[in-house]
């Protein structure tokens, strides 16, 4: 907790700070958080592998989000066998297992399967297993919930249903869609639970037609878990959203969710990945005070 003592004791390094730094990292040093930055598995050319951990740290970030899998590997990060496989990896290469992804619900209806409950049931146990502490459940495409009620109903009550487990075992569910901060607020208010966040991702929210940064702004500091940094088909300081703006409202309203931020999808047509990876974690560090 800033106590005033505290506070008054950082203010005055602030003149100093200004001639040594940019404003995240004076930000950054006020408020004693700082963000660890990771990439996406499927998002550097390594999904649900065990690759990914070697690409990360060429690339040089903190960790990787890994996504469970899909039926076509029988979601195999369920696998005692492939957890213990992974928590090698990441004792050997240095690279943290940040969080997870299920990201099947894009191919596969969330509201419908008749295994949605089960495969998020057993994420859950994987990412207690794997010491992660957010499981990101993906909404687009097949699991779509923008104007169509029935399906939130579905979602929430599928929510429910998990949520206690959840719970008992410190995973908070992320839920990253095209819905505005109003309506994941609505759902969110629906299940009743502090384990239920959404996983927000800036990009996403424009191209949903929505202002990145007041929706951001709407939900609050408490109700996002994590980040995805990420521009469709360009380097981060290369597309359209404003990233220092970003920055500043991040710090602004005291943001921390769990400390990551994923680097994801920032990537032009035919580069490669290695480089542009580092030019955008590079990029990162410089707005985040990392």
């Amino acid at each position: 907790m800033l106590t005033r003592r505290l506070l008054l004791k950082k203010s005055l390094m602030l003149p100093a700070a200004l001639q040594l730094g940019s404003i995240s990292n004076i930000l950054s040093e006020l408020y004693g958080r700082k963000f660890k930055i990771g990439a996406c598995d499927w998002s550097i050319g390594k999904w649900s592998s065990i690759e990914a951990f070697a690409v990360a740290k060429e690339i040089g970030v903190d960790g990787i989000m890994v996504d469970v899998g899909a039926p076509s590997n029988n979601l195999h990060l369920r696998q005692k066998s492939v957890q213990e496989d992974y928590l090698k990896e990441s004792k050997q290469t240095g690279i943290a297992i940040s969080s997870l992804a299920l990201g099947v619900f894009n191919q596969v209806p969330f509201h419908s399967h008749a295994e949605t409950e089960q495969w998020v049931s057993d994420s859950i146990d994987a990412a207690k297993a794997l010491n992660v502490k957010v499981l990101l459940l993906a909404f687009f495409n097949a699991s779509d919930l923008r104007n169509d009620d029935k399906r939130k109903d579905a979602a929430v009550r599928i929510l429910k249903n998990v949520i206690a487990k959840a719970e008992a075992n410190g995973v908070t569910l992320g839920i990253e869609s095209y819905l505005n901060a109003k309506e994941h607020i609505e759902i969110i208010d629906r299940v009743g639970s502090k384990n239920v966040k959404v996983y927000y991702d800036f990009r996403n929210t424009a191209d949903a037609g929505f202002d990145t940064v007041e929706e951001f702004k709407k939900l609050g500091k408490d109700l996002v878990c994590e980040l995805h940094m990420k521009e469709n088909g360009f380097l981060l300081d290369k597309g359209t959203i404003n990233w220092k703006e970003v920055s500043k409202t991040v710090y602004d309203m005291g943001y921390h969710g769990d400390g990551w931020m994923q680097i994801e999808g920032a990537l032009p047509k035919d580069a490669e990945i290695v480089s542009s990876y580092k030019h955008n974690l590079s990029y990162l560090k410089g707005l985040f005070g990392k």
